[in-house]
């Protein structure tokens, strides 16, 4: 795994809009993934889902996790419209909802703001059990997988045009990465409004997703790993530009080939955060609610005593 160490906060800026390759020889952006952990990867923090993390499932074949990964999203959806004012059309959006709400799924969190990702990587800083504290990381996503909007049009495409049978091969595309975040293809948001809501549920149970159809691409299904955009289920993921990788090997973790790794040295934690705070990339703004508010009084007031 190709690595950086990263000892500032202007560093890192340098790095990210120069050094990894966000934008192309011509200046136009390219699309990156990153993701901020407080342990790096060689420490224990494997990059894999939340769901590969408990082991006694590798003792399962890969067809029984699947159906218990199918089991348990039943379970969760049965409950799920009693609590929430979006209503998933398919696996993909009720297994993103149940990721956003601590569910072990398939899926791992990324964002398009290495900002985001910085934040998340030096929130807290960890220490080992003699109390040494450790260096954290944030991981470039640069195998750039296919995203499932690209593959869903193709696959419709295929489907139109059956002249046309290259449509069903990845793109990758090179785009910004905000640029369909949160709609689908006619380009309409994703969450429905309230009068929306009464009418959709109105001509179905109030139980559960559609199944996804058949010849459908479902997230137990794909041979790669597969980005999706969700749904702004959440005012968090709007805030975080949250994406998810869906994983097709959930118990294993990332290939090191498909990522870069950016340590953040330890002694650059406390700079970086307040940095972050300046530029408003901390509690307030990134949790948009009252725990986000009590969780920057704690750092401003306690943590900092009010210096930034």
């Amino acid at each position: 795994m190709n690595e950086f160490t990263i000892n500032s906060f202007e560093e890192y800026l340098r790095i990210v809009s120069d050094d990894i390759g966000v934008t192309d020889q011509k200046g136009q952006r390219k699309r990156r993934y990153f993701r901020g952990q407080t342990k790096r990867a060689f420490e224990g923090y494997d990059l894999k889902p939340s769901i590969g993390r408990y082991a006694h499932l590798n003792s399962l074949p890969p067809a029984e996790r699947d159906r218990l990964e199918n089991e348990v999203l039943e379970t969760f959806s049965n409950h799920l419209l009693t609590y929430v004012n979006h209503l998933p059309r398919n696996d993909w959006e009720a297994l993103a909802i149940a990721q956003h709400h601590g569910l072990p799924t398939r899926f791992m969190d990324w964002t398009t703001n290495p900002l985001v990702a910085l934040y998340f990587a030096c929130r807290d800083s960890k220490k080992d059990k003699a109390g040494n504290p450790h260096d954290s990381a944030v991981y470039v996503l640069i195998s750039e997988p296919p995203r499932f909007s690209e593959l869903r049009r193709q696959q419709k495409n295929g489907a139109a045009s059956a002249e046309e049978p290259e449509s069903a091969a990845p793109v990758s595309g090179d785009d910004d990465g905000y640029d369909d975040f949160g709609l689908d293809e006619s380009g309409e948001p994703l969450v429905l409004a309230d009068d929306e809501l009464e009418t959709a549920t109105a001509t179905r149970p109030r139980t559960q997703p559609e199944p996804t159809k058949e010849g459908e691409l479902s997230p137990f299904d794909i041979s790669g790993n597969v980005i999706y955009d969700p749904p702004h289920v959440s005012p968090r993921i709007r805030a975080q530009d949250g994406v998810l990788l869906a994983c097709h090997q959930p118990m294993q973790p990332l290939e090191e080939k498909d990522v870069l790794e950016l340590v953040i040295s330890q002694a650059a934690h406390d700079d970086i955060r307040r940095r972050l705070d300046q530029y408003g990339v901390f509690d307030k703004q990134l949790f948009p609610d009252l725990d986000g508010i009590a969780k920057w009084l704690k750092y401003r007031v306690f943590k900092i005593n009010g210096m930034t």
